[in-house]
């Protein structure tokens, strides 16, 4: 980060919006918030840009349109009226913050600017979200220490760490492709599994999900040019939620010696909606502690504001529904409620690692934290760890039992920061549902 965070008069608790906040979920997107997404107003056949507050969707363009976000520069006027939010994305962060600052006086009970505002809040509920930006490419990470060490054991046996894991945050490269917003249902994937000695293709018979942090890029690099970890920030436009499907059976059989691909790439969802950095500045705590005996940091992953403000204190919740309980009526289980501070690399030190070789991002790149897991029994972020690799299960509230996803569940992630002094903020749910797989 190039400086510590910076709190301002668009997170002052006291503040409130004059857009109804009456719905269950509008928790999630008070006046401090202002999360970016893009979505299909109804009749419409063109995607706009959209700001989550209380139960309304602000449209951006429109807002431009009717006067009521000035003094913007003639940049984001024009990246408002975009499809996408690469354009926004790309600009510098001090754009960035004017546009906050000027979408939380437009908003806020009293605003000289209400009026006008008013017929630019559409209800959330009746637009449809969609992908908030194209997604030029995925890149997900390994960065939990408690999931690292606890799916190591079972699958690694007596070495359960790579090697590797305290140097650097591990990686592999995604499909942006399958990359979709909450809401995509997802067909169970078929694939090679082991058979005895040999293989047979199949529906997976251990599809899992994985409790994943999203890290969207900003402002991308030139080929060949590093990020230095001191200026990461400048690079981070915001943090969404992200859901990392995974085939068990087809990825352990593919995965020797290149790693994921298949049993990875069918689907991968993400919120509709992005908070950005400067809303999450109140929740920003100390990088996770390094264990003991640990190896000195890298130059390039080791910055002092990095190690003060480097972690984001953010609760997250994993909700499951079978088919049979929606029928029944149920709520949804809870299944696991991991921590992200705990993440043992930072986001900040992903996207330095990343550019570290010279490697260019861009403007709507997607970086995957791993899978988010604590040391607690209620803190395991995917059923790998939950099921202890398919050795134990669990009973739903409608009295079935569970082991991995059945055709009809509905899995849910959630999220919120919380500090002391300061309003709650949410991203919204997370969701996809299991189809069967297609004949």
């Amino acid at each position: 980060m190039s400086a510590a965070p910076e709190i301002d008069e668009t997170h002052d608790p006291a503040r409130r919006s004059w857009v109804a906040a009456e719905r269950d979920d509008a928790a999630d997107f008070p006046l401090q918030n202002l999360p970016f997404g893009r979505f299909l107003a109804p009749g419409a056949a063109r995607a706009r840009l959209g700001v989550a507050i209380g139960d309304g969707v602000l449209d951006l363009a429109a807002a431009v349109q009717a006067g009521v976000l000035p003094g913007l520069s003639s940049a984001l006027h024009a990246a408002c009226g975009s499809e996408t939010l690469n354009a926004m994305m790309g600009l510098p962060p001090a754009e960035l913050r004017a546009l906050r600052r000027a979408l939380f006086a437009a908003l806020a009970q009293g605003s000289r600017h209400e009026a006008a505002a008013r017929p630019c809040v559409l209800p959330r509920h009746g637009v449809q979200l969609l992908l908030p930006a194209e997604v030029r490419n995925y890149t997900d990470f390994y960065t939990s220490l408690h999931h690292a060490g606890t799916s190591g054991a079972l699958m690694r046996p007596g070495s359960p760490l790579p090697p590797n894991f305290h140097h650097l945050p591990m990686a592999y490269h995604g499909r942006a492709s399958s990359v979709s917003v909450s809401g995509t249902d997802l067909h169970r994937p078929c694939g090679l599994v082991a058979d005895g000695d040999g293989a047979v293709f199949t529906p997976t018979r251990k599809l899992d999900f994985e409790c994943e942090v999203a890290v969207w890029v900003g402002a991308g690099n030139r080929l060949g040019e590093r990020v230095p970890l001191a200026q990461a920030g400048d690079h981070v436009f915001g943090i969404g939620l992200l859901n990392d499907w995974s085939a068990r059976d087809v990825q352990r059989f593919e995965a020797q010696p290149l790693g994921p691909f298949l049993g990875k790439s069918f689907l991968t969802s993400v919120s509709a909606w992005i908070v950005t950095l400067q809303a999450l500045a109140p929740y920003r705590v100390a990088a996770a502690p390094r264990v003991p005996g640990a190896p000195a940091l890298s130059p390039h992953l080791d910055d002092e504001l990095d190690r003060r403000f480097g972690g984001l204190d953010l609760q997250l919740e994993v909700l499951l529904s079978s088919a049979r309980m929606r029928e029944a009526g149920l709520a949804p289980v809870t299944l696991a409620r991991p921590h992200f501070r705990e993440q043992y690399w930072t986001v900040f030190q992903m996207l330095a690692h990343h550019t570290s070789n010279g490697c260019n991002l861009l403007p709507g790149d997607l970086l995957g934290s791993g899978t988010v897991s604590g040391a607690a029994e209620h803190e395991r972020g995917c059923l790998l760890e939950i099921l202890r690799d398919g050795q134990a299960s669990f009973e739903l509230p409608s009295g079935e039992r569970r082991g991995w996803l059945h055709d009809g569940d509905e899995l849910t992630l959630r999220a919120t920061c919380r500090a002391d002094g300061r309003v709650p903020i949410g991203w919204g749910n997370c969701t996809g549902r299991v189809l069967p797989a297609r004949a």
